[in-house]
């Protein structure tokens, strides 16, 4: 075994880190077969992250040594889950923290491990490590770090692996070897997610009034996409009394053969629509592959997603805290704002794209006394105050049960027609585009600059371009890119957090209008050579 280990080991093979980060979380490739895709969460890398993490955390908590810290590992269904929770389990041990593995389980439920209180299930414990990579294909994966304080934010994750580097730079075979045997010895398996589900029971049964069985009489089919989802059909539902007969994918499978898990997905949305039309249920769920994010489809087939899914939550919180400020990603539609003010009569605070920034905005604002309750993002992230600013698929599904619930016990029939009715009045625009403008990285007119400020030099110029067109209204408030009302609609160009590329969103009440706005945007970026516009100018010409 340690000859064949020695061989599996690249400790010669220089890594780069730092390219392992993307903002809050790591990513990389875990599976080769992928051309063009080396792998880079080898073993000994993961084992490195996991050590420096375990590092990172004693120095944190500062606790008495004679009694070691706990750290949770879990996964959601990925082909490298397994390889990478036995390497991450030796790099904690290596440390000289305990571990406690949870295997399958929700990114949600792993963040809920730091604070539960319970010594039967080791709990709580003093870190959590999730392996996921959310909805990205099959060979990649990567991680997410917990805390009782929730999840790490970039500038710790640039700290861990500041630290993995060296940890990584002083594996011999023999220490490799070693953190194997020690492994073993402190390792302990647990099934947390029994007390996550049953947690979520309790909530409904709660706001239903105590009720065993509140959703007696409901037919809700789930749509695990053959992630870590499959749970809430038998863990959460069928306890709470609903028929889940349709459900479907709920078995994990990390090569995802039916469809990406991925609510913000057209396939999979069609996939679970599909399912409420063919057995007539009342409600559809669907979560991404690590379940902290989720959409829903009622008994028409009309989709809860995006700007829909926010207006939804946006109404149920807003009935328990009038008046509260709703933080959103920077894409949100005007049509939400006026729906979120005018007909909500809360505060819609748009701000930039990233859960963790829009979470972290809404923690800002209640620490300065502006009360906000929901930090939602259009990608379906949602995370609530009273749930502990988690962004948590399960539990925001679970206050949409609440709320089918709740209408039941009160004697208001007509299944997911409560829900509906909540986002009535929404205006909805008729076209919704994103198109991606790619900077060259190799292009000569970077002039060997950044493309971070080649994206800021164009967005400039477009800010530019606006002032001096009368049509366009420039966003009076604004945090990320450029954001311009004209022709009954609006855009944003803004650069992304991670990659080369501007995405531009637009929505219109035509495709005429959605064309108007097109042609202002490229007619202020063709002087960007490096910029890749062909999206754009194919939309503005095939119109």
């Amino acid at each position: 075994m340690a000859a064949a280990l020695s061989t599996a080991v690249p400790y010669i093979d220089k890594v780069d880190f730092m390219k392992l980060q993307n903002g809050s979380d790591i990513r990389g490739v875990a599976v080769p077969g992928v051309e063009g895709e080396p792998v880079t969460l080898t073993e000994p890398v993961t084992e490195a992250i996991a050590a420096a993490f375990s590092a990172w955390l004693s120095e944190k908590k500062k606790v008495d040594a004679s009694k070691p810290l706990k750290v949770s590992v879990g996964h959601d269904s990925r082909i490298s889950a397994q390889v990478l929770q036995d390497a991450v389990s030796r790099g904690i041990a290596s440390a000289g923290l305990d571990v406690v593995q949870y295997g399958l389980a929700s990114t949600p439920a792993m963040f809920n491990s730091t604070l539960t209180e319970d010594e039967a299930f080791l709990c709580p414990v003093d870190g959590a490590i999730m392996i996921t990579a959310s909805h990205l294909p099959y060979n990649r994966n990567g991680f997410k770090f917990f805390t009782n304080a929730g999840g790490l934010g970039k500038a710790d994750i640039k700290n861990i692996l500041e630290r993995a580097v060296d940890i990584y730079n002083s594996f011999t075979d023999e220490g490799l070897m070693k953190s194997k045997r020690e492994a073993s010895g402190s390792l302990k398996r647990v099934d947390y997610m029994t007390v996550y589900t049953s947690d979520l029971v309790k909530a409904v049964r709660k706001a239903a009034g105590n009720i065993e069985k509140p959703l007696e009489g409901f037919h809700v089919v789930v749509d695990a996409g053959n992630g870590a989802g499959g749970f809430f059909a038998e863990k959460v539902l069928q306890p709470l009394g609903a028929n889940t007969s349709g459900s479907q994918f709920l078995e994990p499978d990390g090569m995802f053969p039916n469809h990406i898990p991925n609510p913000e997905d057209k396939t999979a949305m069609k996939a679970i629509t599909q399912a409420v039309l063919e057995n007539k249920a009342d409600l559809g769920i669907i979560f991404d592959t690590d379940v902290d994010r989720s959409a829903a489809v009622d008994s028409t087939g009309r989709e809860f997603n995006r700007n829909r899914l926010i207006a939804l939550m946006s109404a149920i919180v807003l009935e328990e805290h009038p008046g509260t400020t709703i933080v959103t990603d920077s894409v949100t539609s005007d049509g939400l704002t006026m729906f979120i003010e005018n007909k909500l009569g809360g505060k819609h605070h748009r701000f930039k794209r990233g859960y963790k920034n829009v979470i972290d905005e809404a923690v800002r604002l209640n620490s300065v006394g502006e009360e906000s309750h929901l930090a939602i993002e259009t990608s379906g992230h949602g995370a609530l105050k009273e749930n502990h600013w988690l962004d948590d698929g399960a539990y925001l599904m679970v206050k949409v049960l609440n709320k089918l619930a709740s209408a039941r016990t009160a004697g208001i029939a007509g299944g997911s027609k409560v829900l509906t009715d909540l986002v009535e009045g929404l205006q909805e625009p008729r076209v919704a585009v994103e198109l991606r403008l790619k900077i060259d990285q190799n292009h000569p007119d970077l002039k060997g600059g950044s493309f971070r400020e080649y994206g800021e030099a164009v967005l400039k110029l477009l800010e530019n371009h606006v002032e001096s067109d009368p049509k366009l209204q420039k966003a009076p408030v604004n945090y990320e890119g450029v954001r311009v009302s004209g022709f009954g609609g609006w855009f944003l160009l803004r650069l992304s957090l991670h990659d080369p590329v501007l995405p531009l969103n637009f929505e219109a009440p035509s495709h005429e209008d959605a064309v108007k706005l097109g042609l202002a945007v490229a007619s202020a970026v063709r002087e960007f050579p490096a910029l890749d516009t062909s999206a754009l100018d194919k939309f503005v010409q095939t119109s």
